[in-house]
């Protein structure tokens, strides 16, 4: 039997530092959402035009991050009601790497998404404090006031995301692929957890609309691109009577996707 394991595993490897020209910080971002039973498809079809991103001879790498928001949610909100300047800010634990980063997310009104990141060593999600050594020239209070419309006190933990993850690097190194599997949503606040082992979130990150062999292949399965946020998705789950009218018939669409696939 044909593994997920077992195909990355024929993959050319691409080490971390390797990969660093192909930060793509500033970038356009595709999104997908497929049935885990298609991925090995996808998987196949990359083989020859990609890379497998390898850290300590592991190929699927797991992830934890923590959302934060305001306490009225204000950067849901803004992605629900169509803002087309939004941010995100959370802490995100490369775990296999063993290195932990404060992102901020912002996406424009010309759909470009930028990335701004400070490591924060000894940060603890579950505990919300940080470790004392060295982080950065910037203060965590400095870098949120500077790099976002908010400030650190008005913040605080609300969705706890943990997932695995397969990175993919075309040879040209133009284009990288996160594919991510195994999600699990813990919101903070509510209590509620949701679970989702069948669904396989992609994006694809380039610089600009350039030809990418992913788009063909994707084609190729009849997947057409989903504008889908894993931490809206996961608070509109997770949070009773909050806002989710423009989310709901993507929750409906990957639900029935979902159902068509386990039938």
């Amino acid at each position: 039997m044909v593994t997920i394991a077992s195909i990355v595993q024929s993959f050319e490897p691409i080490s971390l530092m390797q990969m660093e020209g192909v930060k793509l910080m500033n970038r356009i971002d595709t999104k997908y959402a497929v049935p885990m039973a298609v991925l090995p498809h996808i998987l196949e079809a990359a083989k020859a035009d990609y890379h497998i991103q390898e850290i300590d001879g592991k190929r699927i790498a797991t992830y934890d991050t923590m959302y934060y928001d305001t306490d009225s949610l204000d950067m849901y909100l803004r992605h629900h009601d169509r803002q087309l300047v939004r941010q995100k800010i959370r802490v995100r634990q490369y775990v296999d790497s063993n290195l932990t980063f404060l992102e901020i997310k912002r996406k424009n009104n010309k759909g470009r998404t930028k990335k701004k990141r400070i490591s924060v060593p000894g940060f603890d999600i579950t505990a919300e404090t940080f470790g004392e050594g060295k982080r950065s020239m910037w203060s965590v209070e400095d870098f949120i006031a500077a790099k976002s419309r908010y400030q650190w006190a008005e913040l605080s933990p609300h969705l706890w995301t943990k997932f695995h993850r397969i990175t993919l690097v075309n040879r040209a190194k133009t284009e990288r692929l996160t594919i991510d599997m195994d999600l699990v949503w813990d919101n903070v606040i509510s209590g509620e957890k949701k679970t989702f082992t069948d669904l396989v979130i992609i994006e694809l990150k380039r610089d600009g609309n350039v030809p990418s062999k992913m788009t063909r292949i994707m084609l190729n399965q009849r997947i057409h691109p989903l504008k889908i946020s894993k931490y809206c998705i996961g608070t509109a789950l997770t949070t009773p009577d909050i806002k989710k009218n423009r989310f709901k018939s993507k929750i409906r669409k990957i639900e029935k996707m979902l159902a068509i696939n386990n039938f």
